[in-house]
Parts: structure tokens; sequence; C-alpha cells
């Protein structure tokens, strides 16, 4: 099948003719130290040109098990940030036989990613192989393997702390597990959290994990391994996505998504008292994605009409709308690790990368527009001025304030 690519205006899009469930931005670190490695190993033949390090994406999907025809796959795409563009074809595929590869997490050192299905979990590692004369980032399968989520059943939420020491998963059946990596010694085993998982994430400091599903959200202190709080909702309130968020770790708020009657709700948690700090409706449409920036400026929402919105953590505010940006509902969204760009995959077998609009800049044009304002309203007062001088001041007055004026 041909891939087929779009571009609307900061928009760049690829179709790998694969159902996307899963994406995710590769820690350059990997890139680097792979490439880097594989010019002293044999086993990859040299390119003739030094190898390029570029940012790279991985996606995950398939057509499920049976005979569909579309096969289920892990995929590896380049993104080029000076053309602001994917690569047309993935530079790395592994396939997964019938199992569909649902979501997936990497691991914030570069080690590799964790990828669930739908009954169980497998450790991928990246690797190197020659594409066109030239090196490239691969993905392989690893001998680790993960005993304890094996024969699991479907694992909806995967998420690893900011050092990449501990790994926790949510269970379609309701299971919330937190290991230690990557010894993959249990650390919390709660069997009964939920009715099902939905979302879990790791604090900036990596000491609570805050998870949702039915019910209250709940966080958990990972020193004491006990729930100290309980988040309640409202009562036509769903919760469905939540994430840490802050610029540093004594500045940590809580981001919750919920879903009523009206629309998407974004409410604001501190993590201090666990109170509710603030709600806001942000779109009418169901929410089906959602992400924080690393910055923690940004918030992303993905939705089942294929919309794309990215908005100010300050203010709540539109920062960039791709309105259609995919035919179907948006099932993952990642931000990059600057912050600059989101990418997003989609049913539709499309993968997108939004580049972020500039807020500093947008706002220093209109600064530059406001005092070429002032300074006009301040020419146009001295001439005026100079007009009335005669009405105010005798002749003789006005004939020396006049020289000194034009001189």
């Amino acid at each position: 099948m041909g891939n087929k690519s779009s571009k609307i205006g900061e928009v760049v899009a690829q179709k790998y003719g694969v159902p996307l469930y899963g994406a995710g931005w590769v820690p350059k670190s990997a890139a680097n130290s792979v490439l880097e490695s594989s010019q002293e190993d044999s086993t990859v033949a040299p390119p003739s040109t030094a190898p390029t390090v570029q940012d790279h994406v991985v996606i995950a999907g398939g057509g499920g098990e049976g005979h569909s025809g579309i096969r289920n796959a892990l995929l590896l795409a380049k993104f080029d940030f000076e053309s602001n563009s994917l690569s047309d074809q993935p530079v790395a595929r592994l396939e997964t036989g019938q199992d569909l590869p649902y979501r997936i997490a990497v691991h914030p050192g570069g080690e590799g990613l964790i990828c669930s299905f739908p009954e169980s979990c497998r450790w991928y590692e990246w690797g190197a192989a020659r594409n066109d004369d030239a090196r490239s980032l691969n993905l392989r399968s690893s001998e680790k393997r993960l005993t304890h989520l094996e024969a699991v059943g479907q694992q909806l939420a995967l998420a690893f702390n900011g050092e990449g020491s501990l790994l926790a998963t949510g269970g379609e059946d309701g299971k919330l597990r937190v290991f230690k990596w990557p010894s993959m010694e249990i650390v919390l085993n709660e069997d009964n959290a939920y009715t099902s998982v939905k979302d879990l994430h790791f604090s900036l400091d990596g000491k609570f994990l805050v998870s949702v599903g039915s019910g209250p959200a709940r966080v958990w202190d990972l020193t004491s391994l006990t729930a100290v709080a309980s988040l309640p909702k409202g009562n036509d309130e769903r919760f469905c996505y939540c994430k840490f968020s802050g610029s540093s770790d004594d500045n940590q708020v809580l981001y919750i998504i919920a879903m009523q009657s009206q629309g998407g709700y974004v409410s604001k948690w501190s993590t201090n008292s666990w109170k509710k700090i603030s709600s806001n409706r942000v779109v009418k449409d169901a929410v089906c994605s959602f992400d924080v920036s690393p910055d923690g400026n940004l918030l992303a929402l993905g939705t089942i009409n294929g919309d794309i919105r990215v908005i100010s953590s300050k203010n709540l505010k539109v920062n960039t709308l791709v309105k259609k940006a995919h035919l179907g509902l948006v099932t993952a969204l990642s931000f990059s690790h600057d912050s600059r760009y989101v990418v997003s995959a989609s049913m539709d077998s499309s993968t997108r990368v939004t580049k972020i609009k500039d807020e500093k800049k947008s706002g220093l044009k209109w600064w530059m527009v406001f005092l070429i304002i002032l300074l006009a309203v301040a020419v146009a007062c001295v001439v005026k001025s100079k007009d009335l001088l005669p009405e105010l001041l005798d002749l003789e007055q006005f004939a020396k304030l006049k020289a000194g004026l034009y001189e």
C-alpha cells in the first residue's frame, strides 16, 4: 500500500497504511548512542558518508487478530525539524504477528520501549541498520522477559517516571501495578484499584502516582505505598486522563481531563492540598487523547472528530488549533522533548506532527505594533501643539519658539 502525505499550514502528515494506537518521540540520546556505536559494529555495513542523527517518532498499530490484511507492527519514522516533515516511508518496521500493539511507553533514558498487547507487555530495544546507503535507527525484540506482565490481559496505561527507575501499568481488569526498573521488582500491587484503569502518570519529583478510572481519581504516595488522596468527580463527570505538570518540582500542578454533558473540561488541582483550583470547558467534543508539554506551558487534546487543540496552561486559551487533523479519532498525542511539536496518531492510519505557535514571537509583534501606534500618536500631538502655540503665546514669543523648533 502506497503511503500518502499532506501538509496543512504547519501540520505535517504521513499515512503508513496501519490504524495507529500509540505514538512517542525517541530520546535523542538513544539515536546518538546507537548510531555512533554502530560505526564500530562490523555487522552493519559502513555508509558512504557519516551518519546524520535526526529525530525519530515511534508509532504502533495494525489490524488486530485475524485476516484483515493489515499487519500489526511497530514503526519508526524520521522527523526533520528544518523541513518540518516526516519521512515518506518508515525507516524501520517490526511486525508483531497476530498481536495488536496498543499503548507504548518510551524509556526516558533511551534504553528502549515497552508495548502492551491484548494479553501481555513486551520490551523492545533500539538498534542500527543500513538504509539507503546510510545508517538508521532500528527497533528489535529484546531477550528481556517481563514475567509479571505476561498473561495479565490488556494494559490500557503505561508510564515511566522521569528517571526511568519506575514503571507503572494499569489494566483493563482494574489492576494497578508499579515496578522497579529494570529489575521488575513489584513496588505497588493494587488488584482492585478500579473497574478499569484509564490513565496514570508520575509526578515530576517521582514521589506520587496519579491514576484515573471509574470513580474518583487517586493519588498514591510511592514512599508509604498508600493512597493519600481521593479526588472527587462531579455527578455527571467522567475522569479520562491525568498528568502532573510544572516547570519545576516546587511548582507542580495536576491536570485531569473530565467529560461532562457539555463537553471536555480541564480541571487543575493543587499538589499540596489536593484541592481543585479551577475547572474550564475547553472543547465541545469528547476528548480521546491528552498530553502536557515537558516545560509545563502547554496542554494538547485530541478529539473523536479528529481535531487537535493545543492550549496554554496559564489561561487555557487556544495556542494552536487544527480542525480535522485526522479523519478518525486521535488515539495518541506526545509532545517533543523541546515542547515545540506534537506528534499525533489516529485510527485513520495517519501520523501528524504539529508545530506549536511561538507565543513569545507573536507577543513581540503585537508590542511592536503598539509601540508604532504610540509613536504616531505622539508625533501627531507634537504637530498639533505647534499649530496651537500662536493662540497661547504672543507673536514675539511664538517667533522665538518657532525658530528654536525648526532650526
